[in-house]
């Protein structure tokens, strides 16, 4: 696998990666590129965490164009970020996605910080709603045996958390009446065995 190399200020390694892996989907699939060219059809709606580690068509096995994705901090979904919403709407509305995927993931940064005491400047506004899903959850979350327990179950129940935020949406209900077929699911991904 591919390693960037941060002496490569000008980033051409990239470029030439970029060239090696354009070429190798072209010999997998010589339409694809020409293809997807022409519009987007995925039926799956990503919102993840935009952690490095969990690039979600590596982790799916999916080409480009099968994914609709949305990252953020921690796969938080609320009803105040216009970004999200903006691409939930795009994808139910005008792609007509079949699925949404909200995949949180083990070892999340977001959630630790969430979980933990420390202030860390505006991105505190952005975990208050982690740390309502725990204060919602903690007799639950309060049974288990220490912390990487809590925060993994955390990690967890904010993905669901997320889920009925999508699911709450007008988009979605409006969807949902109208008989398009539209499914939500809540994942976490294990960073430590893919």
């Amino acid at each position: 696998m591919l390693k960037y190399d941060s002496k490569d200020t000008a980033l051409d390694s990239l470029l030439d990666n970029n060239r090696r892996w354009a070429e190798g989907i072209t010999k997998e699939d010589p339409l694809l590129f020409s293809t997807i060219a022409l519009k987007q059809e995925p039926k799956l709606l990503w919102i993840g965490c935009s952690d490095s580690r969990v690039p979600a068509n590596v982790i799916i096995t999916l080409p480009p164009g099968d994914l609709f994705v949305h990252r953020n901090i921690a796969n938080v979904v609320n009803n105040c970020d216009l970004n999200c919403l903006s691409v939930l709407q795009y994808a139910v509305d005008v792609l007509k996605i079949e699925h949404i995927i909200v995949c949180g993931h083990y070892n999340c940064g977001g959630v630790t910080a969430a979980y933990g005491k420390q202030q860390y400047g505006l991105m505190d506004n952005w975990l208050r709603s982690i740390k309502d899903v725990y204060r919602l959850h903690i007799d639950e979350l309060e049974q288990l045996n220490d912390d990487n327990e809590r925060i993994n179950k955390l990690v967890e129940l904010n993905a669901i958390n997320s889920a009925k935020n999508v699911c709450h949406t007008t988009i979605v209900q409006n969807a949902w009446k109208t008989g398009q077929p539209l499914t939500v699911h809540a994942w976490a991904y294990d960073i430590h065995d893919g």
